[in-house]
């Protein structure tokens, strides 16, 4: 764990590294699982403000053993940050791969996928990156397809894959203008030819079909809800290859042995770092409880287990006190009223607006110590995090939260000539069962599945492997004290190291002793 930037994904590699190193086995399945980590990255980090290879969703590695010999892996990942597919912050880029395709891809295999020049395209900012960058790209790109070679992914899915992803930068250029003579909306003339190269024509028909709002029928109104349902569907699409792609890792990985053979498992979790931006949205608010829910576990082991140890052993001892971060979950997480709960009432309430879910929030936690209600004209809150205050722009969170899918839309991808695309969502490739939450909005769901990863953890014998970030300007060989003492004191690691000192940091087994 640690900040944005601070070197998680980069530990993660090396410790990857080293545990296939120490089996000193050289099988190909040792090889795949050390691929499969430039995959993720292509598809799920992005440059951010903060780190240029930014993992925009957490991963969870689970290494099974026979022997101290790698028998299979398996792979979780959680809260693909589906949103940076349609929009970015200023000095912040689309998903990797995006690039990557534009720099590696051959003038005949563009022209296949349909794909002109990356400045015309409004879901990457229409900016691509200097001569350097886009040799560095295509490097990459040939990493990619390399590693989708290696982990076993057939042609035929690469192709569709990529014509995919070259569909949904399409989708992003359609527009839409009122139809005079009817009163409604039609795709606009000017980008009729985006539709085209998205291959979705059907599209055209369901996009100017979208049903207004009673609240506010006005053609404008419909304009900007036919621009909703298209980047709704070009978030979903992504978000649906990137779950194929772990499904496919993990049906290439899996261990090939007797179910009565009991393996040893190893398991890394590499999630997304504490952030903390100019403007921070609900995305924010995701990474950051997940990062809150890691530092309550790091304390449950380290002050509660530890001390209670001590105790037990009888050693003289003056319990150390910790900074608690309990009343700011319950405050996230409580039910029927914490900030999770009202989110998903309010979610599910058609008339509800983010100004709504807000005044709700400020009339619900009135006094408490870890709630601040937004000042100013632009709609807001703030949470006083375990590692600082975090204002949160509300406006769009209802709509993330809702994350839904027209359902004449899906009837439109189950029929689509590609076939991969169809396979998406006719549900039968995917790992997860989204029917055993259905009451629950986005991140109701994403705590579901990070619910059943903290219990996996709470019962294994953890490491903690804490990444300090030595500047907040990207630098190498630069140690700003202030920075890392700042991450020192949240983290609770000034206290860790007192109680690790004080209660005897070298620790033989009984056994040991005895032998020397």
């Amino acid at each position: 764990s640690g900040e944005s930037g601070a070197g998680k994904t980069e530990s993660t590699k090396l410790l990857l590294q080293h545990i296939m190193n120490l089996c000193k086995g050289n099988s190909q399945l040792e090889q795949q699982i050390l691929q499969v980590n430039p995959l993720l990255e292509a598809f799920g980090n992005a440059q951010t403000v903060m780190n240029d290879n930014s993992s925009r969703f957490g991963k969870y590695i689970q290494l099974r053993f026979q022997k101290n010999t790698v028998r299979g892996a398996k792979l979780s990942e959680y809260l693909l940050e589906k949103s940076r597919v349609v929009q970015q912050d200023t000095g912040e880029r689309n998903f990797h791969i995006f690039y990557y395709m534009f720099a590696g891809l051959s003038l005949k295999e563009k022209e296949m996928y349909g794909l002109l020049d990356p400045s015309l395209y409004r879901y990457i900012s229409g900016r691509f990156g200097t001569q350097d960058a886009a040799q560095r790209w295509k490097n990459k790109y040939q990493e990619v397809c390399n590693a989708l070679d290696m982990v076993g992914f057939q042609e035929q899915e690469q192709v569709d894959m990529q014509a995919i992803l070259a569909g949904v930068l399409s989708l992003g250029n359609v527009t839409f203008e009122p139809e005079e003579s009817s009163g409604s909306v039609k795709v606009s003339e000017a980008s009729r030819g985006w539709l085209k190269a998205a291959a979705v024509d059907v599209l055209s028909q369901f996009l100017c079909f979208v049903p207004c709002s009673p609240w506010s029928p006005s053609v404008s109104c419909c304009c900007s809800l036919c621009a909703d349902a298209r980047d709704s569907i070009a978030k979903v699409a992504y978000g649906r290859v990137f779950g194929w792609i772990v499904c496919k890792i993990n049906e290439l990985l899996a261990e090939n042995v007797d179910p009565e053979v009991e393996l040893r498992e190893i398991g890394i979790l590499d999630i997304f770092g504490f952030e903390n931006f100019a403007v921070n949205r609900f995305e924010q608010l995701c990474i950051n409880l997940a990062n809150e829910q890691l530092q309550h576990f790091f304390n449950h082991h380290i002050f509660q287990l530890e001390q209670a140890a001590y105790k037990e052993e009888e050693l003289p001892w003056e319990t150390i006190t910790f900074n608690n971060n309990e009343p700011i979950l319950n405050l996230l997480l409580a039910r029927p009223f914490g900030l999770l709960s009202l989110l998903d009432e309010q979610s599910a309430f058609p008339q509800a607006t983010d100004k709504t879910f807000v005044d709700k929030l400020n009339s619900s936690f009135k006094g408490n110590l870890h709630f601040q209600p937004g000042r100013g004209r632009v709609l807001s809150f703030s949470i006083i995090h375990y590692a600082g205050k975090v204002q949160y722009t509300a406006g769009g969170f209802l709509e993330k939260n809702r994350d839904t899918l027209p359902a004449n839309i899906r009837g439109l991808f189950i029929n689509s000539v590609t076939p991969l695309l169809s396979v998406l969502f006719t549900g039968k490739s995917l790992c997860y069962d989204r029917a055993s939450h259905v009451n629950q909005g986005h991140l109701g769901r994403s705590q579901h599945s990070l619910m059943v990863l903290m219990e996996r953890m709470y019962s294994s014998n953890p490491h903690f492997v804490r990444c300090i970030k030595p500047n907040s300007q990207k630098e190498p060989g630069v140690v700003d004290n202030q920075v890392v003492l700042q991450q020192l004191r949240y983290n609770g690691l000034l206290e860790t190291i007192r109680i690790r000192r004080d209660g005897f940091s070298w620790r033989p087994s009984f056994e040991e002793f005895a032998e020397r």
